[in-house]
């Protein structure tokens, strides 16, 4: 068993007109069918999170080049638009839903764009895509009371359950944060394998709770997505994202420290 490093593709909607609230984070349709092309013709072979997760717990074979290709929040185009795609390739993927947000008995309302219902994600199982949990309401998990926290993480994965018939194995961090309290949570609440961003290439020795992933964007170009797919130049692509990412986790923990003081003085 290696610690080769494996590309885990972070993908959001698929969409022709995406919205404001999920442009950047979009993908044209015609870039989609492109980028997976690219895929096939360099080999790679697209695996479920679960396939993964499991090669490095014991040793489970994986193709010789794996990628997976994961999508999160749960938008329609996923089943409109990707899923041809995929079924022409014979390719895998994971999506991961954040309950709240799909069409159904248990939509909040909070979805960002036009949301998968619950026949199409059924659909989408049917066809080997592996159905994972993203929350709820698609919270900042590290920012929630523990009750909360606990509330998202299991509502989402006893939905799922009821819906499909099979509790979810693998989660998917809203905004890719996380913290040690809130990865204890998602084991400890069923989840076997979680996925973070951090925009580098995912190892073994990551743990089976923070493997980081490669942010595609509207913006990511054939070039530079045969470098995402190949792990070159990876710290290069992402530098400004990064540094973005330290600015803003000064911030947030501050937030924190502030919260856990007026909850000690109440």
């Amino acid at each position: 068993m290696s610690d080769t490093p494996v590309p885990i593709l972070m993908y959001h909607a698929v969409s022709t007109a995406p919205n404001d609230a999920t442009r950047e984070l979009s993908v044209a349709p015609e870039a989609f069918a492109e980028q997976m092309a690219l895929i096939g013709d360099l080999g790679l072979t697209p695996v479920r999170t679960a396939e993964l997760a499991e090669h490095w717990r014991s040793g489970k074979p994986l193709p010789e080049r794996p990628v997976l290709i994961t999508f999160d929040d749960g938008y329609a185009g996923v089943h409109r638009h990707a899923l041809p795609v995929l079924r022409a390739h014979g390719f895998t993927a994971t999506v991961f839903v954040s309950t709240g947000w799909l069409k159904g008995p248990h939509d909040m309302g909070g979805g960002l764009d036009t949301m998968l219902d619950w026949v199409q994600v059924r659909e989408l199982a049917a066809a080997g895509v592996e159905i994972g949990g993203h929350s709820h309401t698609h919270p900042q998990l590290d920012q929630l009371p523990d009750d909360r926290l606990r509330s998202e993480l299991i509502l989402c994965r006893e939905i799922v359950s009821d819906q499909l018939g099979t509790a979810p194995v693998s989660f998917a961090y809203p905004y890719g944060y996380s913290s040690r309290r809130v990865r204890e949570a998602v084991r400890e609440t069923g989840y076997a394998q979680a996925l973070a961003v951090s925009n580098g290439l995912a190892r073994r020795r990551q743990g089976p709770y923070r493997l980081t992933r490669l942010t595609v964007r509207r913006t990511t170009g054939a070039e530079e997505f045969g470098r995402l797919v190949e792990g070159r130049a990876i710290a290069r692509t992402f530098a400004r994202d990064r540094a973005l990412t330290k600015g803003y986790a000064v911030v947030r923990r501050a937030r924190q420290v502030r919260r856990k003081a007026i909850r000690t003085r109440v």
